[in-house]
């Protein structure tokens, strides 16, 4: 797989960074590799795109931080997400099922 096939679809990275802060609060290393291992290593997650992203969403509320010790004793920003964040990751799901059902139905067709 190329590194081109690997990076995440534009205009999905806020949904998968918004889904995965719903299991637990994060650093941005931590997300990375967790899109990166729930994906199957399909997904890589650019730190060049990521960490803007997060300023983006934290700007809008969808996110919120506060700087941690991480599992190594480093200090790390971790982000957790708002109730903004959960109504925002329930319409971008809903949005992506009902898109991703259109493709496949054309796909069929």
């Amino acid at each position: 797989m190329t590194q081109k096939q690997r990076d995440v679809v534009q205009g999905t990275l806020e949904m998968l960074i918004l889904k995965t802060l719903d299991l637990e609060p994060m650093h941005g290393y931590g997300l990375a590799l967790r899109i990166e291992q729930v994906s199957q290593n399909v997904f890589r997650v650019n730190p060049g795109s990521l960490l803007p992203a997060l300023r983006r969403m934290e700007r809008a509320g969808r996110v919120k931080s506060e700087w941690r010790a991480t599992e190594n004793n480093r200090r790390a920003k971790y982000y957790m997400l708002t109730t903004r964040g959960r109504k925002a990751l329930e319409t971008e799901t809903s949005a992506w099922n009902r898109q991703a059902a259109a493709i496949a139905r054309i796909l069929e067709a």
